[in-house]
């Protein structure tokens, strides 16, 4: 699978729930889809849709296993996981979601705002 990105992305955060760790990827950038080019292998990614009260669905490479954030979404702006990125795209952690989740054993070493949950629910 191979996709690339011809605007950097609006931003960056990372979500600490317990789904999003257990993705093994937690730091999503958000793009817009006009922004997104498929080169090949888009056939080659799953999506996994959760059951209520989860919303959004989770994508991930058939092949490899890696998680790939929303990446099929058809919004016009969407997050994929930061890891999916091969090179540095230029913006960093803008905010943290989902603090009250967050592992006792896992310490927030950034400057970036922190909200208990969503940003918008604060």
């Amino acid at each position: 699978m191979q996709f690339e990105l011809t605007a950097e992305p609006s931003m960056m955060g990372t979500c600490h729930c317990s789904r999003c760790r257990k993705l093994g990827t937690g730091t999503f950038v958000f793009v817009r889809k006009e922004h997104l080019t498929w080169i090949k292998g888009k056939d080659q990614v799953a999506l996994y849709q959760p059951q209520a009260p989860y919303k959004y669905g989770r994508c991930f490479c058939k092949t490899c296993g890696s998680s790939l954030g929303e990446i099929l979404s058809e919004e016009d702006s969407f997050p994929i996981a930061a890891n999916a990125l091969d090179t540095d795209i230029g913006t960093r952690n803008k905010f943290h979601e989902f603090v009250a989740e967050k592992p006792s054993w896992y310490e927030i070493c950034d400057s970036a705002k922190q909200f208990a949950g969503h940003p918008e629910t604060g």
